[in-house]
């Protein structure tokens, strides 16, 4: 039997996230199966949730620093927290809206992921924004017209809105066989449940 769709909601700030997609980048090559991604804007959703993104809590942030070493540790990837965090990703996650319309998404999520979370590169610079778009071969000035379209900032506000009434709250938060499973340190049960 065919493992059940596994919608993976994201965002690149999310350094559990990155975590997660490495582990799922390592489950497609695995098994044949794709995991449906599905871009979502953190700092909204945390505002329709009311919640406090715990890096921004001096005591959490500390802790999740060591947390995130000892789970890239045990997966054996490379991994650095980023020293511009947190990183604003509206611009980058509407990329990702604009990227899905086309054929680089898979290598857009990775390069961003690799980005802010191994080369901890300070993509809240436009100018380095804007460089490692280049570097991606992508036409910069048609991208952030996409950008600035209102189909493309309706769209990823609708999917983080969405997400939000699904009881959605944070990333990585994963949805198979409409049961939710919350955070990268689930990827066992989330597999496990695809399989039923």
């Amino acid at each position: 039997m065919a493992n059940k769709k596994i919608d993976f909601y994201f965002d690149i700030s999310s350094p559990y996230s990155y975590l997660a997609h490495t582990q799922i980048r390592k489950y497609e090559k695995e098994t044949g199966e794709k995991i449906n991604y599905m871009p979502i804007f953190l700092g909204g959703l945390h505002r329709l949730a009311d919640i406090t993104a715990p890096g921004l809590n001096p005591l959490r942030g500390k802790y999740l620093i060591k947390d995130l070493k000892l789970f890239a540790d045990k997966y054996k990837i490379k991994y650095q927290f980023n020293r511009y965090f947190p990183i604003k990703t509206i611009q980058i996650m509407r990329g990702a809206i604009v990227a899905g319309q086309n054929d680089y998404f898979q290598n857009y999520i990775d390069k961003f992921f690799i980005a802010a979370w191994v080369d901890s590169l300070n993509l809240n610079d436009e100018k380095i924004f804007e460089k490692f778009l280049k570097n991606m071969d992508i036409n910069y000035s048609d991208f952030a017209k996409k950008l600035s379209d209102p189909t493309i900032k309706d769209e990823l506000k609708d999917r983080t809105d969405t997400a939000f009434k699904k009881g959605i709250f944070g990333a990585p938060t994963f949805l198979v066989n409409e049961k939710m499973f919350w955070g990268q340190d689930r990827l066992e049960f989330v597999f496990k449940e695809a399989k039923k």
